[in-house]
C-alpha cells in the first residue's frame, strides 16, 4: 500500500509589521497578541489532527506561530524543523517600507490606475502573482528582490524535501508555517491557482496531499479552522 502524507500548509500569525502596514520579507517582527491569538484560534481548531512533525521557516515569526499552535494542541513536543526555503520572498528595497508604497509601484508598473483595479484582476485570473512578484523585481533600485521563479523554485524544493522525508515514515499529518507569497509561489503552480479565490490571511490553511511522488492541492486559503478553534474556546465569531 503506497503511504500518503497529509501536510497543512498555514501562514503565520499577524505581526507587528502587518499591523503597521508595512513590507516584510526577509525583515522580521513578532507576533502581536491578535498574531498570537489567531495562532491559538488555529491550534484548538487543528484539535482533531494529530501531527507527527512541524515546519517552519527560519524566520520569528513563523517559529513563534508553530510554537502557540502546538502549546494549543498539546503536541508542544513532537520535532520541530526549520527551513530557509520556506521563508517569504525578498522585497528588496521595499522591505520595511509601508505596504502601498510597494504595490502602487507594482500596480503603475503594470499599467494599472490602482491597488484595488490590479488585485480584482489577480483574483478575476486575467494576471496572477508572477507578473506582480516579478514587477517588483523589477522595479526595486537595489536588486535584491526576487522575482517568482526564484521563490517558486525555492519553496517548492522545500516542500518536496519535506514531503520525501516525511513518506518514509508512513501516512501522517505534517504542520508546515510559512508565509503568504511564498506559500502561493509554493502551491498556485501544483494546482492550487484553480482554488485561488480569496486573499490568504494570517493564519489561514492550504491542505495538501503527498502520494505516489505528487502533490494535490485540496484548499487554499482556509479560515475554518480559526472559526472552530473560537468556537471551541468561547469567542465570539
Amino acid at each position: 500500500m503506497n503511504s500518503k502524507i497529509t501536510l497543512y500548509v498555514a501562514r503565520h500569525g499577524k505581526t507587528l509589521m502587518n499591523t503597521l502596514d508595512r513590507v516584510q520579507g526577509w525583515c522580521d517582527s513578532p507576533l502581536t497578541d491578535e498574531g498570537i491569538d489567531v495562532a491559538r484560534y488555529l491550534g484548538h481548531g487543528l484539535n482533531d489532527v494529530v501531527f507527527r512533525t512541524a515546519y517552519c521557516s527560519d524566520l520569528r515569526r513563523t517559529k513563534q506561530t508553530v510554537e502557540v499552535i502546538l502549546e494549543a494542541k498539546g503536541q508542544k513536543d513532537i520535532p520541530v524543523y526549520e527551513f530557509s526555503g520556506l521563508r517569504e520572498a525578498c522585497f528588496g528595497g521595499f522591505e520595511a517600507d509601508f505596504n502601498h508604497t510597494m504595490w502602487n509601484s507594482a500596480a503603475l508598473y503594470l499599467h494599472y490606475t490602482s491597488v484595488d483595479a490590479m488585485y480584482k484582476d489577480i483574483l478575476a485570473k486575467k494576471i496572477n502573482y508572477r507578473d506582480v512578484l516579478n514587477a517588483i523585481q523589477k522595479i526595486d533600485k537595489l536588486g535584491m528582490a526576487e522575482n517568482f521563479s526564484q521563490v517558486e523554485q525555492r519553496t517548492q524544493a522545500s516542500l518536496k524535501e519535506i514531503a520525501e522525508k516525511e513518506i518514509r515514515k508512513g501516512d501522517g499529518n505534517i504542520l508546515v508555517i510559512s508565509h503568504g507569497m511564498s506559500i502561493l509561489a509554493m502551491l498556485l503552480s501544483l494546482g492550487g491557482d484553480k482554488l485561488f479565490t480569496k486573499p490568504l490571511d494570517n493564519a489561514a490553511v492550504c491542505k495538501v496531499t503527498y502520494q505516489n511522488g505528487e502533490f494535490t492541492v485540496e484548499s487554499m486559503a482556509d479560515m475554518s479552522y480559526v472559526e472552530k478553534g473560537k468556537l471551541m474556546i468561547g469567542v465570539e465569531v
